[in-house]
């Protein structure tokens, strides 16, 4: 089973992204002169829509697509605004710090916490 659906109860959208352009948000959507913002990095979704989860869900989709860590069964993805949390078990000190590299690399994330992370 994969990090996405363990984690979040779904599959991987077909148009899904690891770093994916955001949409713009409408601010009022009752006028016709409408004022859009961007999302948060850390809320950009899978396809880039705003997702309050989203970068842990992008974080998870990263996991899903490297080889090395699709068996990890006993780790759990969160995020605390832009900090993606790692917690749970992982088997190698080697395990743990791959996550954490894949982790950084995924746009919005501007902290890997790994502390309630345990190996063994």
């Amino acid at each position: 089973m994969g990090w996405l659906k363990r984690l979040f109860g779904m599959e991987k959208p077909q148009n899904a992204e690891i770093n994916p352009a955001p949409q713009s948000i409408a601010a009022d959507n009752i006028s016709t002169n409408v004022a859009t913002q961007s999302i948060p990095p850390e809320r950009v979704g899978l396809s880039g829509e705003y997702d309050q989860s989203g970068l842990a869900k992008r974080v998870a989709l990263a996991f899903d697509q490297d080889p090395q860590l699709d068996d990890v069964n006993t780790l759990w993805v969160a995020q605390t605004g832009s900090t993606v949390v790692l917690k749970g078990k992982v088997p190698s000190q080697e395990i743990l710090n791959k996550m954490v590299s894949v982790a950084r690399t995924v746009n919005g994330a501007t902290n890997v916490d790994s502390t309630q992370a345990t190996i063994g």
